[in-house]
């Protein structure tokens, strides 16, 4: 009897068509802990910034316009830990309204992958309409987390994965050559009550075409060649878990952890964020001690 599950990924890799044959290895959902390898991997602290603009947008979705802006800093290593502040800004016009929605997120991880911190305060046509707020803590195979806002809430979401260590585990997999599997993400995102399931797929690495419109933001890294990947976001906790995903996501992600070339499907419209500044940021906030 084929599950759920096989049945997910096995749609993604249909989707995806990628010119090589992927295996079909299925993961079971557990902790990732990080590897010596994953441990010593250099994520390059960095600011990006990416043009957000409308691609497609279905009839019912009522939506005629969409252009924004999101910047995306990255600081910290394996030693130091990990922090991020994301910005998105975008003018969403509809056929009865126009807003302008400002979403703002800090995110803090510990290396060890034992603890998470996140904030994001949301904000339409400068009024405050969303902030959102708490702390995720690993204790044994599960992750408990504390909601300060918008309500105190503390609760259960089972074994999942923080940002980074999803990036990190990609990127280790890719190394392997896998190309397949499904695990758990909690990234504090939405009301933050509960974590998503994720079928990843991971293409054949290549580098940049010359006619790429981001290949000239490409200067500053030493290797150009990037894995395309592809994230769908699934709702399980509902009974029965979502057959079709909420989200999917397709990227390129570099060696360094900077992404590129990204495309976002919410089912009725999408939208693509193109690469058009990069700069490097203080080296420091990635070394680490040789003492430590």
């Amino acid at each position: 009897m084929v599950s759920l599950r096989d049945s997910r990924l096995r749609q993604l890799e249909l989707r995806m068509r990628i010119p090589t044959r992927l295996a079909l290895p299925i993961i079971a959902l557990c902790v990732f802990v990080l590897s010596d390898t994953a441990s010593a991997r250099f994520l390059l602290p960095h600011r990006a910034v990416y043009d957000m603009r409308l691609i497609k947008a279905s009839d019912g979705s009522g939506i005629v316009y969409v252009r924004g802006r999101m910047i995306y800093e990255f600081y910290g290593s394996a030693c130091l830990d990990y922090t991020t502040n994301t910005r998105i800004v975008t003018r969403i016009d509809s056929v009865t309204t126009s807003e302008l929605t400002d979403q703002q997120t800090t995110t803090f991880e510990a290396a060890d992958g034992n603890t998470f911190s996140f904030l994001t305060k949301t904000y339409v046509d400068q009024a405050l309409q969303k902030d959102v707020r708490g702390t995720a803590t690993r204790e044994g195979q599960n992750v408990m987390v504390r909601l300060e806002k918008p309500v105190h809430k503390d609760f259960d979401i089972g074994s999942t994965q923080f940002p980074t260590q999803h990036i990190l585990d990609m990127m280790n997999r890719a190394d392997a050559g896998q190309t397949l599997y499904e695990t758990r993400l909690f990234d504090g995102a939405g009301d933050a009550d509960k974590a998503m399931t994720t079928s990843v797929l991971i293409g054949k690495k290549a580098e940049a075409e010359k006619n790429d419109p981001e290949a000239p933001v490409l200067d500053k890294l030493e290797k150009d060649s990037a894995w395309p990947i592809e994230v769908a976001y699934f709702d399980d906790s509902m009974e029965g878990g979502d057959e079709l995903p909420q989200t999917i996501i397709n990227f390129k992600l570099h060696d360094s952890g900077i992404t590129r070339d990204v495309v976002v499907d919410y089912s009725n419209y999408s939208l693509s964020g193109k690469l058009v500044k990069l700069e490097l940021l203080d080296m420091k906030s990635g070394v680490c001690d040789k003492q430590q």
